[in-house]
């Protein structure tokens, strides 16, 4: 199908800069393998029309280039409401699709796993719900029936919106049971002592291009908006030989659709769960700090708290994309910041730093300790040393006196085993 993309441009103040908008709605649409883009503008819209959005004049102007440009669908990247929808392909006898629903086509197609799946279609459903209104031509019509399933006198539009409740109702009960089998694979890991260490960005950051080179994974990673849907988690070792799980979860956009936000939260309550956050950063992007806005208000629709978010690590990315003076200048930042990392995915540049960083990040505070064993307890001695704890030991006239540094998890494993064992001094 031959796609056209335009992108009204209402000049407020806090809008995106309209060329970058376009050129990222042309992005998604070439997100989609089945279309084609054809052409793309940015429309100047000084006072949108209720009922068309765009005014008489520009209607029939943008009609013209359509059939000379043969256009099977029209995206419009902004929100475009029901009636609006309706118009337009009344008039332009063509499929319009507005920035939700083109996101919403992203995700069908992505999807992968069972969860994912069961998502975009409740995310879709809600999304037709509310464009009954256009969605069929024939609302004026009633239909007779028989008991409680389409009563005399029930329109269509009635009978639609009653299947899509129930649909919707029969998605949100398989997506529990799904949500459910999450949870306990959560709390399985948790027995697993391992930090689970999450990689969030604004799509095509180059999230999957990191993970890939830190675990060697084939996740799909491609120049290309929402590349990954489903999140993929692998167990790597950090520097100090710790254990971590790496989740690689679903990129996030300005203007998420807020069906998406709430179909898609038990696939990003992976990042709820976390124990660090890593912000991947395109930093070679035009509006990378815009798009580092996006990511922190979807993570605050999720309800992460601002603590966390404070807290995040952050990896600028595609370093190598930018011109050598401005390349330096970001390294100094990241020299400056201890929360900032910068480097490059695809050349592997700034990848040790990182999880260095990690490690450090996710060390447990240390404290020492000075214990007094008996001279039988060298099952408690070879304990610690098997854990590298031991500080120093000298012999005294009761046994051994041990000083240790340990964490408060290795302080209550040894107490665990060896209460009553030992004195504390």
């Amino acid at each position: 199908m031959r796609a056209y993309v335009l992108h009204p441009d209402l000049r407020n103040a806090d809008a995106r800069d309209p060329e970058l908008a376009l050129e990222e709605a042309c992005n998604l649409t070439e997100a989609l393998d089945e279309l084609e883009l054809a052409g793309a503008e940015v429309v100047l819209l000084r006072q949108p029309r209720a009922g068309t959005l765009f005014g008489e004049g520009k209607l029939e102007e943008l009609k013209a280039k359509f059939i000379e440009a043969e256009i099977d669908i029209v995206i419009i990247d902004g929100l475009v409401s029901p009636i609006q929808q309706r118009n337009l392909e009344r008039e332009w006898k063509l499929k319009v699709l507005d920035r939700t629903g083109l996101i919403l086509e992203i995700f069908g197609a992505r999807a992968q796993t069972r969860e994912g799946v069961l998502q975009v279609d409740l995310a879709h459903l809600t999304y037709q719900k509310s464009r009954l209104v256009r969605s069929w031509t024939h609302l004026e019509r009633q239909r007779g029936g028989v008991g409680f399933m389409g009563g005399p006198g029930e329109t269509q539009i009635e009978a639609d919106r009653r299947a899509i409740d129930e649909n919707i109702t029969r998605l949100k009960r398989q997506l529990t049971k799904v949500v459910r089998t999450r949870e306990l694979h959560r709390k399985s890991r948790k027995k697993i002592p391992y930090p689970i260490v999450a990689f969030v960005g604004y799509t095509n950051a180059g999230k999957s291009t990191l993970f890939n080179r830190i675990t060697g994974a084939d996740v799909m990673a491609k120049d290309m908006l929402f590349a990954t849907l489903d999140p993929t988690m692998r167990a790597v070792s950090l520097p100090t030989g710790e254990k971590v799980i790496l989740s690689d979860t679903v990129g996030f956009i300005s203007d998420l659709p807020t069906q998406l936000v709430a179909a898609f939260r038990a696939t990003l309550e992976e990042v709820l769960a976390a124990d660090l956050i890593v912000h991947v950063r395109d930093i070679s992007h035009p509006q990378t700090q815009e798009q580092a806005l996006s990511v922190r208000s979807v993570l605050r629709d999720l309800h992460l708290d601002e603590e966390a978010i404070a807290g995040m690590l952050e990896f600028r990315n595609k370093l190598d994309r930018l011109p050598e003076a401005e390349q330096a200048a970001v390294q100094q930042t990241a020299l400056r910041d201890p929360l900032v990392v910068a480097g490059s995915a695809a050349r592997g540049d700034g990848i040790e730093e990182l999880l260095t960083e990690i490690s450090e990040r996710l060390a447990e505070p240390m404290t020492s300790e000075r214990l007094q064993m008996g001279f039988g307890q060298g099952a408690a001695l070879a304990w610690l040393h098997r854990r590298k704890l031991v500080e120093n030991q000298e012999p005294n006239e009761s046994g051994m006196q041990i000083d240790v540094t340990w964490s408060e998890k290795h302080r209550q494993q040894f107490l665990k085993e060896f209460q009553g064992s030992l004195r504390q001094e």
